[in-house]
């Protein structure tokens, strides 16, 4: 499998959900709680999909460039 990248971004999780990008950006903090990061640090696809229920290729599939 060729990923594109490795972290995850409001505007995928924008384009994942149908939600706004708002909430892309609140869903990425609760994350970020979750796995006891910091906030400068990124979230893995494979963190949202864990989080998420959401599988991993599910999620590859909407991820743009």
């Amino acid at each position: 499998m060729n990923q594109k990248r490795a972290c995850i971004y409001p505007k995928d999780i924008q384009r994942i959900t149908g939600r706004s990008e708002r909430y892309g950006r609140k869903l990425l903090k609760d994350i970020r709680n979750f796995f006891g990061k910091e906030s400068y640090q990124f979230i893995t696809i494979k963190e949202f999909a864990e989080y998420s229920g959401i599988e991993e290729e599910v999620v590859n599939k909407y991820l743009i460039d």
